[in-house]
């Protein structure tokens, strides 16, 4: 007799392949419109399906789990994140939530790259200049930045996306120094001829750009607080691809709105979707909508672990992937 495929409710539109070999392997309901589901629509999902894919902009706090049907046993985040979970008030119920982590890392890192380069040399800026039609020629004085070889990079997060950070900042020229929860390898301190700092209040006031790359946790929440961010040098830049939460939004937009540090360059916002208007006037921020892991194989190689997370579970195997409440 031939096995009962599982019901899975995916939340979001998903790459066409991945949606394609779900729709194979198990009872998949797709969003096919693509639009966010209301939090009744989150209960509903969570009441009926045996194994949920949510991504990172669905909240699966206690009070959706709270009416988690008998049959849901897994949850599978389509996403590195897992802040959008309760994962200990899942677990209490036992429920096992997976994540996708590994497979953004380098999109990741190239998009913070992007962004020091982007805000130092003030490209966004330019790039609107020179659509203005008001771009009256090249000047020895017009359009200046700031070089970023020999300069301190501070990396918040020393984790994979910090890492893969830093390879690409030693090709710029760039001396890199981090703070994290633990050290890193001897050898991989070596490798990046990184500098380790105890100390997140020292590191902040000695370096030039300051990269995010830590997750957000109740640890971590505004952990660049307004005080913290006061220890930053004028000329400093800030570039967040982590989550917003992490920084204190309100005072860096009045910080940057006063010129006490020079630039940032933001990926992610505290309140996401929306964007704080008074950042959104600045010339001196560049701002992305949530698109540092948007590629195509990055997107691909996430459904893909995602149907590992689940095609193990349901086989009766613990998942790859899956994520405790010790480790959040």
């Amino acid at each position: 007799m031939p096995r009962i495929r599982p019901l899975v409710i995916v939340t979001r539109r998903l790459p066409e392949v991945v949606e394609t070999r779900m729709m194979e392997l198990f009872d998949a309901r797709l969003n096919v419109n693509d639009a966010p589901l209301g939090k009744a629509e989150l209960i509903e999902a969570a009441k009926t399906a045996e194994v949920l894919v949510p991504t990172v902009t669905d909240r699966i706090d206690a009070s959706v789990l709270a009416h988690a049907g008998p049959r849901l046993k897994l949850i599978a985040n389509y996403g590195t994140g897992v802040d959008n979970i309760d994962v200990e008030a899942a677990y209490k119920r036992g429920i096992t939530v997976t994540n996708t982590p590994g497979v953004l890392t380098e999109d990741t890192a190239d998009m913070t790259m992007a962004l020091v380069l982007a805000v130092s040399r003030r490209l966004c800026e330019g790039e609107r200049l020179a659509r203005s039609g008001e771009w009256s020629g090249w000047g020895p004085t017009s359009m200046l930045g700031r070089r970023i070889g020999g300069k301190r990079l501070g990396i918040v997060g020393m984790g994979r996306i910090g890492t893969a950070l830093a390879r690409r900042a030693r090709g710029f020229g760039l001396s890199v120094h981090y703070h994290n929860r633990h050290r890193v390898h001897e050898s991989v301190e070596n490798e990046l001829e990184a500098t380790y700092w105890d100390s997140l209040d020292q590191m902040l006031a000695r370096v030039d750009i300051i990269s995010v790359n830590c997750p957000h946790t109740p640890a971590t929440f505004h952990l660049l607080s307004a005080r913290r961010l006061k220890l930053l040098q004028p000329h400093a830049y800030i570039v967040n691809t982590s989550r917003g939460e992490v920084i204190d939004e309100m005072a860096l937009t009045r910080m940057l709105r006063n010129k006490e540090i020079a630039g940032a360059g933001l990926d992610v916002f505290e309140h996401e979707p929306a964007i704080n208007p008074k950042l959104q006037q600045l010339d001196n921020v560049v701002l992305l909508p949530h698109m540092g892991s948007a590629t195509i194989e990055g997107r691909i190689d996430m459904g893909e672990k995602v149907i590992i997370n689940i095609k193990t579970f349901v086989d009766g195997h613990r998942p790859p992937d899956r994520v405790l409440p010790s480790m959040v």
